[in-house]
This record gives C-alpha cells, structure tokens and sequence, in this order.
C-alpha cells in the first residue's frame, strides 16, 4: 500500500480516455487548436471571469515561471519557511527570475500569519537598494502541511501585499482538496481573496501531466509566453494537455476525486488518534496526514508493506513533536485510494503497541 505520495497515483479512467481520443487526427500546434480553445474556455467559466491560462508540465514550471513573471531585478519574494518552492524546488524560483530571492517565514502547520509576513515585509523598506525591493508574496493552497488556509487570512495577506505594489501567487498542487475543504468556488478561493495568479495543479489529482498557470488580470500575463517559451514549456502538442483539463473539469470530475481523497485522509486521522503508537502532529484539512509514530510502529508498518513518507521532525516543533524514537510522517491519499487500504492501514496501525 502507497501512502508516500498522491503523485504515486495515476491518471483516471476519465483523463485516460480524453488523452487516447486527443490523439486522432491533426490539430494545429502551439495551443492553436479547438481543445486548448475550450479548455481555455472552461478555465474562465470555473473563475467567473475572463483568465488568461498557460500550461505548463509540472507544478515547480508553474511556480517558478509564474514567480518570475512577478519578480524583476533585486525582487524578493515571501513565502512560508515549508513552501515547496522553498523547499522541495531545487532553486528553480531563483533561477528562472534571475536571482529573486526568496525570504522564507515561519508559520503554525504549513501556513504563514498576516501578522508573520507584516513582520517580515517590515524589514524591508521601499527604495533601499541594498535590500532588495519586495515583489511577491507565495500562498500554498493547500499547505505543505495538509492544512487550508482561511480566507479571512489570505485576504488580509493580499491587503498587505497590495499596499506594497506586490504580486499574490496561490501555490495551487492540491488546489481541488482545499477547494472542497472549505466548499468555497473558485474565484472565492483567489481572486476575490486578492490572488493575483495561480499555479493550477491537476497531475495529483487524476491527471498525467497536467499544470496550469491563471492569471487574473490578462495584463498581468502579457509577458508570460516569453517566459514560458524561453524556458521550454511551450507545448507544440498543446491539446494533450487541454484535454486532460476537459475531462478533469466534466461533471466536476475533479473535485469529486478531491472529495474522495479528503474522506480517506480523514479516515486515516481517525484510526491513527485510535492507535496507542500513533498520534496525529495536527489535524488535517486535506488529503495529507501528519503523525508522529515511535520507530517500532514505523518498522511494522514497513514489514506491513506499507509505504508512509518520513517527514523532516522540525517540521513539528515544540513538546507535542516527536521525542527521542519517534519519527515525523506523512502520508497522502488520492483518488484512487480505496476504502480496503485505509481499513487495512488502520487495522495495522491500531494492532501495534506503544
């Protein structure tokens, strides 16, 4: 059983269909063809308002070239200390926006406060050149730690960030789990936050390669195909992708696998809370379940067969973290994580003693 990641999962029946009906008959390249079209299309209904969209392969393309879009020269971009473009990126922010820097900020699982990035937006003032000037602001909706950020927070966020000429980018991997976390729409979840573009992710969640970049203002996106071209991301195969989109989107395809995966996610939590060697690290608002197991657990479970992914322990500060032979863990579900495998997992977990 695989609990390490929901990348581990494939695509769905309904994208794998989309993708083999793509492939009949010539189209023209380049995104000038009917699918992209529509996909287009679609991203504006689902946004309630007119977006301009890029696609791109992965979701670090679509951090890194949508942060680079935003930031110029001495540009400083903020983001919470666990973001993955601070992390898990290799650089790729900086490199594509020809040195930003990216200033990272602490946060309670996963998130940073209004009050941490004023804090930090602090000590960078306007117009000193030895400093650097503030560009972007990162959000990781959901968050590294499985957790949601509330509106109320993003927006005061964006109100800070705006007041400073700043751009507000929505790290959206698992876009589709925070959306029917909070059951808001989309355009709720950004633009009417104050988000200004957002790295649309799907490949997690049921597609094979599919990663979009939104940006709210069509302006603000004028220069974005250089960016995307330059860097080699421009698909000359472009309904590939769009119809991945399509069938994502039909019927809220997307969003019951979302849905789906959440429940299973909040069927782990409640087995790991049941289980003497197991505890959760904090509650989980997605489809990602932190815990905190003793070492003994976490050889079971391995001998078990099943897959969890060993968390960085700082991650989790403080007397609730793990302590001498425990370990930080994380383990994701997907739409194809069936209810046998949590039932499974739990049954394992409950059977191992502190």
């Amino acid at each position: 059983m695989f609990f390490a990641s929901d990348n581990w999962a494939g695509a769905s029946e309904k994208v794998a269909e989309a993708l083999a009906a793509a492939g009949a008959g010539p189209a023209p390249a380049y995104g000038n063809d009917e699918v992209t079209a529509a996909a287009t299309a679609r991203f504006s209904e689902i946004f309630e308002r007119d977006v301009a969209v890029y696609f791109v392969a992965t979701g670090t393309a679509a951090n890194a070239l949508a942060l680079a879009s935003a930031t110029s020269a001495g540009g400083i971009v903020f983001c919470h200390s666990e973001a993955h473009i601070a992390v898990d990126e290799c650089c790729a922010p900086e490199f594509f926006s020809g040195g930003g820097k990216l200033l990272s900020i602490a946060g309670p699982a996963g998130r940073m406060t209004p009050e941490g990035f004023a804090e930090a937006l602090a000590k960078v003032p306007d117009g000193d050149v030895h400093h650097g000037r503030v560009a972007a602001v990162s959000l990781s909706q959901a968050s590294e730690a499985g957790t949601v950020y509330d509106t109320a927070d993003v927006v005061r966020i964006a109100d800070l960030a705006h007041g400073r000429g700043m751009t507000v980018h929505m790290d959206g991997a698992r876009f589709a789990n925070a959306l029917v976390a909070t059951g808001q729409t989309p355009a709720e979840m950004t633009w009417k936050a104050g988000v200004d573009v957002l790295s649309f992710g799907a490949t997690k969640n049921g597609c094979w390669c599919a990663e979009a970049v939104v940006f709210f203002d069509p302006e603000r996106g004028r220069d974005f195909p250089y960016f995307r071209k330059r860097a080699g991301h421009l698909f000359s195969k472009s309904r590939f992708i769009a119809a991945q989109f399509l069938a994502y989107f039909d019927d809220d395809h997307w969003l019951a696998n979302a849905r789906h995966a959440n429940a299973m996610a909040a069927r782990l939590a409640e087995g790991i809370v049941a289980a003497p060697a197991a505890r959760l690290a904090w509650r989980p608002q997605s489809n990602e379940v932190f815990a905190i197991l003793t070492d003994g657990a976490l050889r079971c479970l391995s001998d078990a067969g099943i897959d969890v992914h060993q968390w960085p322990s700082h991650a989790a500060p403080g007397p609730d973290g793990p302590s001498a032979g425990e370990k930080l863990v994380r383990l994701v579900t997907s739409f194809r994580t069936t209810e046998d495998e949590v039932s499974r997992f739990v049954s394992e977990v409950s059977l191992i003693s502190a």
